[in-house]
């Protein structure tokens, strides 16, 4: 099930972003690099600007069939870009939980919320050696560009920007 987050879950936001980033990146980007970018993106000032900013974040709890308790397995983040692009900040899984729908689950609450305000195209950065290009693909989004972010302390972010169109 998918469901809004709201500031009270900035840390299961962040519980999930420790847990998916080190397999997500690695092997892509360095330690240091991880743990710089996780302070960037995700500490508690960081996260309640987001939110505060208008970045929408989304969240994905199991439904336990039994008495085990609800889990969070992933979540995700959107913004405005401009009066008809939406951009897809964040997309997360915890790694037990891929190919489990919640990914899809995700995207689907976010391509949404961007129709309904709106949005007409759908864009994402993503890491050129990450896996999840693929499953981005299999959504229907395409590479539009490369780009290379500069960042403090001397690192990079390698990207492609991938879109969707929203009609």
């Amino acid at each position: 099930m998918v469901r809004i987050a709201l500031l009270e879950d900035i840390p299961i936001i962040q519980q999930i972003a420790h847990a998916t980033w080190p397999s997500a990146y690695g092997a892509i980007i360095s330690s240091e690099q991880i743990s710089y970018m996780l302070d960037l993106m995700y500490s508690n000032e960081s996260l309640l600007q987001q939110m505060v900013k208008g970045h929408q974040f989304y969240l994905f709890d199991n439904q336990s069939l039994n008495s085990q308790p609800t889990q969070t397995l992933g979540f995700a983040s959107v913004s405005k870009e401009s009066a008809t692009t939406f951009k897809l900040n964040k997309l997360y899984v915890i790694p037990t939980a891929h190919k489990s729908g919640a990914g899809k689950a995700l995207l689907s609450a976010v391509k949404a919320f961007a129709i309904q305000q709106g949005g007409k195209e759908l864009i994402l950065q993503v890491n050129k050696q990450n896996p999840a290009i693929g499953f981005y693909k299999r959504q229907g989004f395409t590479i539009l560009s490369e780009q290379i972010f500069e960042l403090d302390r001397g690192f990079v972010m390698d990207d492609y920007i991938m879109g969707i169109s929203l009609d």
